[in-house]
């Protein structure tokens, strides 16, 4: 009986385990995917739309590729609107950069620092974790769920790892 009981234990933590970690894999992300961090044809929509259209979360890493002229430059977000360029957070100025998304905070913003690139032709994008791309109030108490690291443990997952528990429990017993 205790061997039983023991098992059910080990199981149902092995399946927890594997939901768990199932839901908190990092992904990596192009960005503008074919596009490339190059000067985009349509100017700034092109990298706000992709970003949009993405659910970043904390962990993920995001790679800007590009030929030419170019640099990825971490900005705050007055700086992102004004496309300033001369305090930037971070500046990676060789590609492929790559940037894991581990802090905490909902929106980083990323411009390119040449020339006219960001204020004129719209070389610029901004990524929000755990929400759908770019939030005008990333910094809203209200939107904690949009960065808190645990967002990317889904409901499904949650919900799989428990009837998975429930299951084993039963079948146990029968």
């Amino acid at each position: 009986m205790v061997s039983s009981q023991l098992g059910l234990i080990g199981c149902s933590l092995l399946v927890v385990a594997v939901a768990l970690l199932k839901g908190v894999t990092a992904d990596s992300y192009t960005v503008g995917e074919d596009l490339g961090w190059n000067i985009p044809p349509a100017g700034s929509v092109a990298y706000s739309t992709w970003a949009a259209s993405k659910q970043f979360q904390h962990g993920d890493v995001v790679v800007f590729k590009w030929t030419g002229p170019h640099t990825v430059a971490e900005v705050t977000a007055a700086d992102f609107s004004s496309c300033a360029k001369s305090n930037p957070i971070a500046l990676y100025d060789s590609s492929p950069a790559r940037i894991t998304l581990s802090s905490l905070n909902g929106t980083r913003y990323f411009i390119c620092s040449e020339d006219n690139h960001c204020s004129v032709l719209g070389q610029k994008v901004a990524i929000t974790m755990g929400g759908t791309g770019q939030s005008d109030n990333s910094d809203d108490d209200n939107d904690w769920w949009r960065w808190n690291s645990a967002s990317s443990l889904t409901i499904g997952t949650a919900l799989s790892a428990v009837i998975s528990t429930v299951v084993i429990f039963v079948l146990n017993y029968i």
